[in-house]
This record gives C-alpha cells, structure tokens and sequence, in this order.
C-alpha cells in the first residue's frame, strides 16, 4: 500500500506512438521527461498522465457540471494508479487577446485596483489638486484648527465660471434671507442692484454668515455650513482674512474647478468595464489607423507612377480613371505635378494629399460610362477617403486588406493608458496606477518596499500590499523581472507566458498536485536558469509532484529522476530507454541523452571560423529598449545574437532588421521599428524569417503540400497508364477539389458528429474509411501504391519508394535531413509541433536552389529539441550559411552559440537595463570579455571541449 503512494503507476500507455510502455514515476519528486523530437515524450506527459488526470477530475463532478465543462476522452491507457489532479502549464496557452496583460494574467492588477481604490489619493483632472471628500464635523474640526480671534466669511459658490447676468439667483438669495454676496471677488449688497456682463464667464459666492474663531461657535458654524453645501451643491468656500482660503468639498469634488468624480471604485480602474476605461480607445490603449508611409510606401515614385498603394487608389496610373482626374484636378489647381517624385513635393502639397482640402472643390473633368462632365468635388484626403470606405465596406476580405495599410498609434485621449482621466488622477505614492503598471517588476519591487503611506491607509492596505508583493516577488523568482504589468500578453514568448503561469501557481499555494510543464526553460539565458530551477525545487518542496518535458542539460542534473523516452523519433520512439538519476542514465549504453550528458558524443565545434564577406549595418537602433545602438551584422557567416532575456534581441531583430528588410526587399506592407538607417541592404535579394508558427491552421495542410512535393507527386500519378486512360489530370489526386475526392467528407476522412453537451467526436468517413479520395482515384497506382498510401508514408519510406524520381527524392531528403524521418507525408499540420513546423520550413528552404544572397533570420530554433536533434539543426544552418548567404539566430543555446561564426551579445541585464551591445566577434574573443554573461559559459564550454580533445590525442 506505501508503495502504491509513492508511485504514479502507469501500465501499458499506448496513447499515438507508446508502444505499450509500464513505468513508475517517483510521487512528490522533480522528475524530467527527455528524449528525441517526436519520441512520445508529450503523448506520456500530456496526452496520458495530464489527460486521465483532468479526466478523473470531471467525473467526480456533477452532471450538471460536467455539460458546462466537456467530456474528457479516456487515454489509451491500462491502468494508472496513485495519481493527483493535475495542472498543465504548458506554451500553447497564451492569451492572444489586447486587453490580456502580465497584471490581469497574474491578478497583481486585480489587487492594485482594490489598493488604489481603498487608499488611493484623488486629484482633480485637470488642475491636478488633491480632492477630499469630507463630513460638516470634519469641516468643522479643520476651521477650529485656525488661531483664535481670526475673521471667517462662510461663502456658498453657487456660480462658478458661468456667462450670464444672473438675475434670478441674486432675487432668490435676497428672498432666502441673505444680505450679501461676491461677485468675481467684489462684495456687493444684494439690496443694490447688480449689473453683470452678459457675455464673461463670473463667480458668485453667496455670503452665509461672519465669525470669529473662538470656543462655543460650533453649533452655528455647523450650521452656516449646511446651509451653504445645500445651496452650492456639497461646496463650500472658507475666506479667512489677511490669509488664502480654504476650499471643503462634501462629494468628490475639485472646489476650483468643479470637476467632480464618482465614488471610487475598484472597477475604476478596470480598462475592461466602462467605468473605467478611457471613451476613446474603450480600454485598448491604441487605435488602428491609417499610415502616410505605408498608403505610400515608397516615396521616390510620382502619383503619376502610382505611388498610392492603398485599395481603390492603384488605379491613379491609368489616365482615364476617375481617381486619376480627381489628382489631375488637384494638381491643377494648386500647381504641382503629378510626375514629381512623392518625397520632393512641398508638405504643404502633401497634407492636401494626405488631409484633403478643408471644403475648398476643385473642378474634376471626368469621362465616365454615361458620359462627360466636370464635377465639382471637396477632396477629402486619402486618409478619410479609405477611412470611408473601411467602414462601409461588407467584405471581411477587403477589410483585412485595408487593415494592411494601417498601424496601431496609441490613443489620442489617453496616451495609450487605457483608463479615464480621473481614474489617472488618482495616486499612491505621488504615482497614478499606470505608472505603476509601466514599472519593470524589478522597480516595481523596489517602489512597493519603499512605499510610504499614512497610519489609516496602511491598515486599510496591508493584507492587498502583502499579497501583490509576494506575487511580484514569485515573478522575481522566475527571470521575468524585466517584464512590467503593462505588458500585453500576445507579445510574450511561449517560455514566459508559461513562467508567468509558474509564477501564479506559486502563489496559490496548492500541495499534492501533480503539474506538468513543456520546456519551461525557453527564452531564458543560462544565468536565469539557476533562478528558475529554484522555483521549480520550491514547488516540490511544498509537496507536489512535478513532471517535466525538458531537453535542458542543467535542469536534467537538477531533476530527482529522468525518465528518457526513445529510442528514435515517431515510430521508431515510443519505449522507456533508461529510467534513474543523471548519473544512472549517463551508465545505459543505448540512451543517446546519457551520451550527450556525458559526454561520449559531443557536438563539435568548427575547426575555423568562416569570415564574412561582408556587413548590413544598422545605424541608430532605438526600438523598445535600444539605447540608440550601431550594429554591424556580418553577411555570408551563421552570426548569434545572445544576451538575458529581454536584452533587446528581438528589437532589434524581428522588429528593426526583419521588417526593414521585409519592407525594402520582399515588399511586404510592414514598419520597421524605429532606427536611423540601415547600409549595405543592396548586398542582399530576400530576406526569409523561419518561425515556430504553424504551417497551416487546417488539417489540409501537411508536410507534402507545404514543401510543394504533393505537386510532383500529383504529376507523376496523373502521368501513370491508368489514370492516362482514364483522363485523369493531376487535380484529380487533389482532396480540396472536385473530381477526385470523397464528397461524403470534402476530401476530410473525418466527419465531426456534434454532441451537445459532450465533446464533438470525430468519426472516420463511412465511405472512403478516412482514405479521403473516392474509389476510382485510388484505383489509380503507381508501383503498386495509390495517392492515399503516399500521403501515410513516413519521410524514410518515401525516400525509398521514390530513389528513383531525383526531383522527388531530393525535396524529401531536405525533410529526412532535418530530422523528420518520423513523420508522415499527409500528416494534418495542425498535429506537428512548433519545432517540426519550423523544421519543415527549413527543409523547404534547403531544397530550393540558392542565390547566395539570401539572409535567413531565425529565432530560437532549438526549442523543443533534443541533443541530436541540436546537433543536426547546427548542420543545417550551416549548411544555409554556405554559398554566400546569411544566417542571423537569437539563440540561448550554447551548442549553438559554441558553433557560430559571429557573436554579438546584448545586455548588460534586461528591460530598460538592456538595449546595448555588450560584446561582438568569434565565440573565442566574446569568451574573453569580461563584462558578457554569455561569455562566461561559452568560456567553459570551450574549455571542456578543448579538454576532451586533450583526452582523445
């Protein structure tokens, strides 16, 4: 019975490639899950122990619970004993949403809302003075404070800064009883008559009554100033004499500038409820508008040339279009010309252009179907011309078109920070909550420790500012303290997002569960990854069980148990290789991990440096946090950007050199971050980013169709004797088109059956039996295999099948070169990994033919790989960086970084810390800088590997 609880027991697992595997994995334990891309490690981890996990879960629940909640499917699994409920933290889960940021994911926002409405100090909006709400005895007990014997008028402002003469409420005061009043600071009787200005704006402040400070005036006093908050509305005037005045106000009110606001809430300062969020932008922060450079993005053409890229303007080159005569027009009345380079024209020219004419109508001769006639026309500008149509149209397809034209500006009302002005006028601290938000969490830390609030509202606070310090503290704990609350979630990497779900569930403070997370360590530099072990440790020490899917060589020697799934990839994987400590695992001669871990394979490192033949030079970087930074990028060599997390790799990167030379070279519609110029582009003929992304969002994508080898395929079982005979052409042997697909199921080999309140099942097609082609299709064969059988090859089998069609051959080669040999041809996209998308993109890369002045731009590629798989993705990218072409990585790894050409390393820390180049030059003079944190560990993996060598000779 002890053992039972000290094991998750599973029993043959089965689930996509296990093959029938039993192990006991250690309970209340840091146990990692290593092996090949592709070997099952995520089919144990997610699909077998999280799944059955969550399953148990839902059955204990009502059914009236589980129809909101969905059926889980049971695993294909025997048995698994002594299991915990499970928590997944894995990568796929970031929330793409704008309004989703690192405060709302983490509740921190939800705390900061409640501080700042409980002990938040409100100011006016506008003049920016402190607004208190207070009672008649406060107001009272604060009049008593003056020195005795001074002289008070108790005023009631019942006109502030309001045009009129006023008559009406000068006849109600003296009916009401009063004597006097101040009118624009002039005493007048209201027995004489008062003439006012119509037209200027006055104040008027009705005189209530005259006191002396002394003791025993407190009943009239109240009184006097009850009666002059009913008069003013909860406002009320104290002039003292020979001093300034005192200003009292009974509602949230600014006394001077009558501004007044609501009762202060939490939901005042949710940008995600109307309450609280700016009008403008609905608490978005930014609007998508139009953009002059990307309407005309390239401005050495004339109009005349068709400068005007934007959606019904291109049409300005031909002579006899309307949009030409109206510009003709244009030209013609403020005298310029329309083959004048866009960029020479005068602004002046350019905001008519651009903001149209102010009403002015200029006369358009126009020759249309119905006839000839000159119209006059008010140019309303290019950009409210397709603003207009925009919003007009009913097409969703012109309308993401359009939206390509546009850029998100912050909003104009708010400044981009989502709330309302009088939300922003309260503060804590001298700061309002968004200031606070744009906080790094390390300031954010420093500002809540150094805090400094009043007796009353630290009672008020000190259980909220306990629990949002612990939080900032757990996001400390795991190498995010460079990130700040503001920051959306959609722009995080998968490795943070998931850190950031780390973070919260330290903080619930949960024991006995069992959490399952996929590569944790992603995007963290090896200096951070200390950090984020200790939280893992942390975690398990409060009694949980933690599995872990993780290629990391530092977090394997810090596991309690690996578990190495093997030994190849896809159907070649599936089994328990070794099961133990680092050190058992290192012993067990068939594990390719305990070869790399200790090192009996190693991935080399290259003889000689390759020198570049060149240099693209970005001059004046200053994207996010660049600190206005020159970088030379070497061309014709594998070139590594390195640095901690949130240094500035992908600023300058992705953002500045990927977009600009996107722009300049692929002509994509996109602005580059901000940056003064960029020298030697002319060096180059395209630019290609290789991502994680998938390679297609529906099951009819897959492998064969995205490297373009289905094409040749299709070819060559169009060009068979049978299908000859039958007239079949290659779009018979399509599954998207008529002709030669199942119609039963669309060329799908699914039918997706609704179940209401269970989850949708998906049956195979009765008809073709998931075969997705109709019969006479697949009577079509080519050596004796039809369309179908090609498409469930695995890569290995379709070399073979195919050794002797060369042009076949060589595009699956690139995808058995990459390491695909597990998957299959027709494998439905939506399956494949972010690592094997991202492979797949290479090898359709490696079997074009190339130019050699390509630039490959790459961002962490060994995410979700494995030693080998490292070791052979290092290959290839060298294999790209041959022939004259370039390849740009931002890489963490130290294999690859070790493997590299060039280096140039970001720091010195992360956030506003970050944003400059620390170091640049081979692995070996990069190794030798004192100052670069990469340098450190670059400096003992050359060293080791120097040893090794050593050892051998």
């Amino acid at each position: 019975m002890a053992d039972k609880k000290h094991y998750i027991k599973i029993r043959g697992a089965k689930e996509h490639n296990l093959k029938n595997i039993s192990v006991n994995i250690p309970r209340d334990e840091f146990v990692v899950l290593t092996g090949l891309s592709g070997s099952g490690k995520s089919s144990l981890a997610f699909d077998t122990i999280y799944a059955e996990g969550q399953r148990r879960y839902m059955e204990s629940l009502s059914s009236y619970a589980r129809q909101f909640l969905g059926q889980m499917e049971k695993p294909n699994v025997e048995s698994i004993e002594g299991l915990s409920p499970a928590i997944s933290i894995d990568q796929k889960s970031t929330n793409r949403n704008p309004r989703s940021t690192v405060g709302t994911v983490t509740e921190i926002y939800d705390y900061f809302r409640l501080l700042y409405a409980r002990v938040g100090i409100p100011h006016c909006p506008k003049c920016g003075k402190e607004i208190k709400k207070q009672t008649v005895d406060q107001m009272v007990d604060e009049i008593k404070r003056l020195e005795d014997g001074s002289r008070i008028q108790i005023l009631a402002p019942v006109v502030r800064g309001r045009k009129g003469e006023h008559v009406k409420l000068f006849e109600q005061a003296k009916k009401s009883g009063y004597v006097r009043v101040m009118v624009d600071g002039h005493l007048y009787e209201l027995s004489e008559e008062i003439k006012l200005e119509k037209n200027i704006k006055h104040n008027i402040e009705i005189i209530i009554d005259r006191l002396i400070v002394r003791e025993g005036i407190e009943k009239r006093l109240s009184d006097s100033i009850e009666s002059a908050l009913k008069l003013s509305e909860g406002l009320l005037i104290v002039d003292v004499q020979d001093k300034a005045s005192l200003n009292f106000s009974q509602n949230f009110a600014c006394p001077d500038c009558g501004i007044s606001i609501d009762e202060i809430e939490p939901r005042s300062f949710s940008f995600n409820n109307p309450f609280g969020a700016c009008t403008e932008c609905h608490g978005l922060g930014f609007k998508m508008e139009f953009d002059e450079d990307l309407i005309i993005p390239d401005q050495s053409l004339s109009l005349a040339e068709g400068a005007i890229a934007v959606l019904g303007w291109q049409s300005a080159v031909d002579k006899s279009s309307y949009t030409r005569c109206t510009l003709e027009a244009l030209a013609k009345e403020y005298k310029f010309n329309l083959n004048t380079p866009y960029k020479e024209l005068p602004e002046k020219i350019k905001h008519i252009i651009m903001h149209g004419t102010d009403g002015r109508e200029v006369k358009v001769h126009y020759r249309g179907q119905r006839g000839e006639g000159v119209y006059d026309v008010a140019f309303e500008g290019l950009i409210r011309n397709v603003e207009r149509r925009y919003r007009e149209t009913a097409s969703e397809s012109t309308r993401q078109e359009y939206e390509t034209f546009m850029r998100t500006t912050p909003c104009k009302e708010c400044g981009g920070r989502r709330l309302k002005k009088e939300s922003l006028a309260v503060t804590i601290g001298g700061k309002n909550i968004s200031e606070v938000t744009d906080y790094s969490i390390r300031d954010l830390y420093a500002f809540m420790n150094n805090l400094e609030l009043t007796p009353t509202q630290m009672k008020i606070g000190e259980l909220v500012l306990k629990e949002i310090k612990a939080r900032v503290g757990f996001l400390m704990d795991v190498g995010l303290d460079y990130l700040s609350l503001a920051r959306a979630t959609a722009s995080l990497s998968g490795g943070e997002a998931q850190r950031i779900r780390l973070a919260t569930q330290i903080g619930s403070g949960l024991v006995g569960v069992a959490y399952i997370l996929d590569e944790p360590s992603i995007g963290l530099h090896q200096r951070d990854n200390d950090k984020l072990l200790k939280t893992l440790k942390n975690l398990k020490d409060l009694g949980n069980t933690l599995i872990v899917v993780e290629h990391d060589e530092d977090t394997m020697f810090a596991a309690d148990y690996i578990i190495d799934i093997g030994p190849g990839a896809g159907e070649h994987g599936g089994e328990v290789i070794a099961a133990g400590t680092a050190e058992e695992i290192m012993q067990v001669e068939e594990s390719i991990t305990g070869a790399y871990l200790s090192g009996r394979i190693k991935i080399p490192i290259p003889e000689e440096r390759r020198q570049p033949t060149g240099y693209l030079t970005i001059k004046g970087a200053k994207e996010n946090n660049l600190k206005n930074v020159t970088v030379d990028i070497p061309l014709g060599v594998m070139t590594c950007i390195t640095g901690v997390s949130g240094s500035g790799k992908s600023s300058l990167v992705t953002e500045i050199l990927y977009k600009r030379l996107a722009r300049d070279l692929n002509r994509a519609r996109c602005i580059p971050g901000k940056h003064e110029d960029m020298i030697g582009i002319d060096k180059l003929d395209k630019v290609i980013n290789i991502d994680q992304s998938p390679i297609g969002r529906t099951p009819r994508s897959n492998p064969a169709t995205y490297t373009g080898v289905f094409d040749q395929i299709r070819d060559l079982f169009s060009a068979t004797p049978d299908a000859k005979m039958k007239g079949y052409t290659k779009g018979r042997f399509s599954f998207n088109v008529k002709g030669g697909r199942c119609e039963a199921c669309s060329g799908d080999g699914i039918i997706k059956i609704e179940m209401n309140f269970l989850p949708d099942v998906y049956v195979p097609c009765e008809v073709c039996g998931g075969k997705r082609y109709n019969r006479e299709t697949l009577d079509v064969r080519y050596k004796g295999k039809n369309i179908y059988d090609v498409l469930d090859m695995t890569v290995e089998e379709a070399m073979k099948f195919f050794e002797n069609m060369p042009s076949i051959k060589r595009k699956i080669e690139t995808l058995y070169d990459v390491g695909l040999s597990y998957i299959r041809l027709g494998q439905p996209s939506t399956t494949l990994s972010g690592g094997e998308a991202q492979r797949i993109k290479l090898a359709a890369e490696l079997s074009k033919r190339s130019t050699g002045k390509t630039i490959y731009i790459l961002d962490e590629p060994t995410t979700g790989l494995h030693f080998a798989d490292v070791h052979k993705l290092i290959e290839i990218l060298r294999r790209l960086s041959e022939g004259g072409n370039s390849v740009v990585v931002i890489e963490h790894n130290l294999d690859v970084i070790k493997t590299a050409d060039y280096i140039i390393d970001m720091g010195p820390e992360g956030g506003d810390k970050g944003g400059t180049v620390i170091a640049k030059g081979t692995p070996e003079e990069i190794a030798e800088n004192k100052d670069s944190y990469t340098g450190v560990y670059i400096k003992r993996q050359l060293e080791d590997y120097e040893k090794e060598k050593l050892k051998v000779i």
